[in-house]
C-alpha cells in the first residue's frame, strides 16, 4: 500500500509537471503565431493613406491587410517581413483597427482618425463690415471661430452686454481685440432680470447724478484701455420693454436725452477720447416713440444704429419682412436727424419660418451694400426666442457667406 501511494505521489507530481511545463509553453506558442504591425502614419483624416510595416509573419507569403470591409495585398519576406500601402476609410472616425494576416499568423495596430480644425479666417476689408453677437461673448473663442468659419471672414466688430452693476468689461474688451474686432459694448442702465419697472433705474436718476460714481469708473476705466471702443448706451429706447423708455417707469418726455447727455459727459470727462458713442433705436414701428425726440444731438453722437429682425411668423404678431422693408424706413429717418454720421445695424437677424431665410440673407448684405452710409451690420447668432442663427440651416449658411464673399465685388 505504502508503494501503491508512493507511485500515485508520483505520477499525481509527474501530471503536474506536465501541466506546468504546458502551462509554461502555452503562451510561448501564441507569441510565436502573432506577427507584430506598425502603421505610418498612426494618425490622421478619414481617408489617409498610411503604409504598413510587419514582422514575425509567415515567410515568403501572400497575406491581407483588412481595415474594416476594405482589404489589401501584402507579400512577406524569407525574414517574415512586409511593408504594404493601404488606405483608410473615407467614412472612417475614431479609433480604427488595422490587421495583417498570412495563414495562422497575424497583427493588429490602431490609426487614430483626427479631424482637421477649420482654418479662422481674417477679417475682411470689405467696406460694409460684419459683425456677430454669440451667446457667450467675446470670451467664448469657439463660438466667435464657428461664426468665422461659416461666414467666411472673422468679426469686424464683437457685440456683447452689460449691465449697471458690472465694471468695465477690460477682460472681454482684450478678447475682442486679440481677435481683430472692435469690442461694441451695449451698457444697459438696470440691473438684469428686474423687468422694465425699476424705479432705481429711472432716467430722472440716472440725469441727477445717482450713479455717477459707477459711471466715473467705467470712463475711467476705458480711458486706461486707450484703445478704440464702441459704447452702445441704453439701446432700442423707442420701445417698451426696458425701464429707460421714456413710456415706462415713471420716465417723461425729454427724460432719455437729458440721461444720455449726462453720461456722455461723465465719461468724457475721464478722458475716454477713445470711445465712440452709438446711439441704438429699434426699427421704428406703429406705436414706438417717436426718435426726434430721443435723440440726443450730433455732439454727443459718433454711430446712429438700427436693430431690427425678420420674425417671419415666428411669433403669433409677426409676418415675413424683406430687408429693405424692415431698415428702409429707420434708415430714412436716421439720415434726417444725423446727416452725414455713419449709420450702424447693430442687431439683426432672420427666423426661418415663414419664407426662404436664404434669399433674406442675400438680399439683407446686397441691400446694405448698396447704402454708402451703412458702414456695417451685427448678426445675432444666438437661438433664442427663435433660431436667429447663420447656420440655422445649411441654405442659409451658403448664402450668408455667399452673399459676403459678393459685397467685396460690388
Amino acid at each position: 500500500m505504502f508503494t501503491s501511494i508512493k507511485t500515485s505521489i508520483a505520477a499525481v507530481a509527474a501530471g503536474l509537471g506536465l501541466a506546468l511545463a504546458m502551462t509554461v509553453l502555452q503562451p510561448v506558442a501564441a507569441q510565436a503565431a502573432a506577427g507584430y504591425i506598425s502603421l505610418s502614419p498612426a494618425t490622421g483624416p478619414a481617408g489617409s493613406s498610411i503604409t504598413v510595416t510587419g514582422s514575425g509573419f509567415k515567410a515568403s507569403t501572400s497575406g491581407t491587410v483588412i481595415i474594416g470591409s476594405a482589404s489589401f495585398p501584402l507579400r512577406t519576406t524569407s525574414a517574415g517581413t512586409f511593408s504594404a500601402p493601404a488606405t483608410i476609410p473615407a467614412a472612417a472616425t475614431g479609433k480604427v483597427t488595422v490587421t495583417a494576416k498570412t495563414s495562422s499568423v497575424q497583427g493588429s495596430a490602431v490609426f487614430t482618425v483626427t479631424v482637421a480644425t477649420p482654418a479662422v479666417p481674417p477679417v475682411s476689408p470689405a467696406r460694409l463690415h460684419f459683425g456677430a453677437a454669440t451667446p457667450g461673448g467675446p470670451l467664448a473663442g469657439a463660438e466667435l471661430d464657428e461664426v468665422a468659419v461659416l461666414a467666411g471672414e472673422s468679426p469686424s466688430s464683437v457685440l456683447f452686454y452689460k449691465d449697471f452693476l458690472q465694471p468695465a468689461p477690460i477682460a472681454e474688451m482684450n478678447a475682442a481685440r486679440a481677435r481683430g474686432a472692435v469690442p461694441l459694448v451695449t451698457w444697459e442702465p438696470w440691473a438684469w432680470g428686474g423687468g422694465a419697472v425699476q424705479p432705481a433705474y429711472a432716467l430722472a436718476r440716472i440725469a441727477a447724478g445717482d450713479f455717477d460714481a459707477h459711471i466715473a469708473q467705467w470712463g475711467q476705466a476705458l480711458a486706461s484701455w486707450g484703445y478704440p471702443v464702441q459704447l452702445r448706451f441704453a439701446h432700442e429706447m423707442n420701445g417698451d420693454w426696458y425701464p429707460w423708455s421714456e413710456s415706462v417707469n415713471g420716465n417723461r418726455p425729454g427724460d432719455y436725452v437729458q440721461a444720455w447727455r449726462h453720461v456722455h459727459d461723465v465719461v468724457a470727462a475721464q478722458g475716454a477720447t477713445n470711445v465712440s458713442w452709438v446711439w441704438s433705436p429699434n426699427v421704428p414701428y406703429y406705436g414706438s416713440t417717436d426718435l426726434a425726440g430721443l435723440y440726443p444731438g450730433a455732439g454727443y453722437v459718433d454711430v446712429v444704429a438700427l436693430d431690427g429682425y425678420n420674425w417671419g411668423t415666428s411669433a403669433s404678431w409677426s409676418a415675413w419682412i424683406s430687408p429693405q422693408d424692415l431698415f428702409a424706413p429707420g434708415i430714412a429717418q436716421l439720415r434726417a436727424l444725423a446727416p452725414g454720421t455713419p449709420i450702424l445695424i447693430a442687431e439683426t437677424a432672420s427666423s426661418e419660418a415663414g419664407g426662404d431665410k436664404a434669399a433674406w440673407n442675400t438680399q439683407l448684405v446686397s441691400y446694405l451694400a448698396a447704402q454708402p452710409d451703412v458702414a456695417g451690420f451685427v448678426w445675432f447668432n444666438m437661438q433664442k426666442e427663435t433660431d436667429w442663427r447663420i447656420n440655422s440651416s445649411s441654405t442659409s449658411a451658403a448664402a450668408f457667406k455667399n452673399a459676403l464673399r459678393a459685397r467685396l465685388a460690388s
